[in-house]
């Protein structure tokens, strides 16, 4: 098997499904540090990287044909979904908690989207928002399991929920008016301010810490003003929001910790 087609066939070539798999996995990891939240990072990656190639096994067999590539990507579904096990298992015996509400919650999620995705519609605006919000389990799942408790485990997945609608919604408008179509300023800003409000609900309520809040405020001003600026260049936009989702988890990871 070369190691270019393996390449090929498993990496995803979306920049911003890394940073949204990142993310809740780190968080996790963060606010409850040990096995169990190192399971829930393994099985997250495992099936963020099984995407790509069960789109390529399905749009091939729906063509009925059998390409190399077809053989390595079903194959590398096998060894993904084995990791996957591994690492849900890993969890499942060292967990202090049960921890698996938040996956049956995500998993008809994640069902959508790959419904969506095998139909070739994965870039619209419904299983852009599905995907990532479904990954976002990971986070609770890695805090309940560490024993932290239920309230901090739904605050992180608002906190993250927060952060990925107006994201996604900011990019999309952001490529619109790259390509001079109209965009929707208005929802956009909109989104972010009560991305804010439910942020800053969380926190009072102890379900999240207030620099989350503060995190959440930061973004409000950088999504208004980059909606002022001309249109960055599409690598440019998806560091920004790479570095704009690490601003969350270190805030949210950060306050926690310190109680505030």
């Amino acid at each position: 098997m070369a190691k270019s087609t393996l390449r090929t066939v498993v990496v995803p070539t979306e920049h911003g499904g890394w940073g949204f798999t990142l993310e809740p996995a780190l968080l996790g990891m963060i606010v409850a540090p040990g096995l169990p939240a190192l399971g829930v990072a393994i099985a997250t990656f495992a099936i963020f990287l099984s995407r790509r190639p069960l789109r390529i096994a399905v749009a091939d067999w729906r063509r009925d044909r059998r390409l190399a590539r077809t053989d390595v990507a079903l194959w590398s579904i096998v060894g993904l979904g084995i990791i996957a096990i591994a690492g849900l298992a890993l969890t499942w015996t060292m967990a202090s908690d049960p921890f698996w509400w938040p996956l049956v919650v995500a998993a008809p999620l994640v069902a959508a989207q790959l419904s969506f995705d095998l139909d070739n519609r994965g870039r619209e605006l419904v299983p852009e928002l599905l995907g990532p919000i479904a990954l976002g389990a990971a986070a609770p799942m890695a805090i309940l399991a560490g024993g932290v408790g239920w309230r901090i485990a739904v605050g992180a997945w608002l906190v993250l929920l927060a952060r990925i609608v107006p994201s996604i919604l900011l990019v999309r408008a952001q490529l619109r008016r790259a390509k001079e179509q109209d965009f929707a300023l208005t929802s956009t800003i909109a989104t972010s301010t009560a991305a804010l409000v439910v942020v800053a609900g969380a926190a009072a309520v102890g379900w999240a810490p207030w620099m989350s809040a503060g995190a959440a405020a930061l973004l409000v001003l950088w999504n208004s003003n980059s909606m002022r600026l001309p249109p960055l260049p599409v690598k440019t936009l998806g560091w920004t929001q790479m570095l704009a989702g690490a601003i969350v988890v270190v805030a949210f990871a950060a306050g926690y910790h310190v109680g505030w």
